[in-house]
């Protein structure tokens, strides 16, 4: 495997991870990207850097952005962005690897590239949940900023700096595990 298949495979796994806190913030940043020739897609993927796309997914992104401010409407968002999270980080995963065999892309796009961005959007949005629950919603905009600013950085660090953005995904990984851990009902001893 050589070093640029092993950069490209970070740079899909911190963009999966991206998905999974703003579903079009990610496409809308590789589409930047391939658009200024940052990143070279797969041939099969060369649209996403047209004009045309661009502009679509900034609109797309905005709209998302704006309407997790609004509570209960996010709620909503959310059932309808975790099975879109894992098809975008599954997206975002193949056409992002580079010199690999299809099958190896693939199996590594669902699982690392949509894994990656429906374990962090289920987390997100049982938290946007909780904070509903315990709020009546108004914590939720603090969730929605949050969110979108982790998006914004993890998005942008995947790009400039694949290396940082794994460790990046790997330090959330781990808070949402231990989150999991400590809200998790404990087993009695009966």
């Amino acid at each position: 495997m050589t070093p640029e298949t092993i950069i490209s495979i970070f740079l899909g796994i911190g963009l999966a991870a991206s998905v999974g806190f703003r579903v079009f913030l990610p496409l809308f940043a590789l589409s930047l990207a391939s658009y200024f020739n940052i990143w070279e897609l797969n041939d099969s993927w060369q649209w996403i850097g047209s004009i045309a796309s661009v502009i679509a997914l900034g609109v797309a992104t905005l709209a998302e952005i704006f309407a997790y401010f609004i509570p209960w409407v996010d709620n909503l968002l959310d059932s309808v962005a975790i099975p879109l999270a894992a098809i975008a980080g599954t997206a975002v995963m193949v056409s992002t690897v580079a010199n690999l065999d299809p099958v190896i892309t693939w199996s590594l796009a669902i699982i690392a590239g949509g894994g990656t961005a429906t374990a962090i959007k289920g987390a997100g949005a049982t938290g946007r949940l909780a904070s509903t629950a315990t709020t009546g919603g108004l914590a939720n905009p603090l969730v929605a900023t949050v969110e979108t600013g982790t998006a914004v950085v993890v998005a942008t660090a995947s790009i400039f700096a694949p290396i940082l953005a794994v460790i990046m995904v790997f330090i959330i990984m781990v808070v949402i595990f231990w989150v999991y851990k400590k809200l998790r009902p404990k087993k009695s001893n009966l």
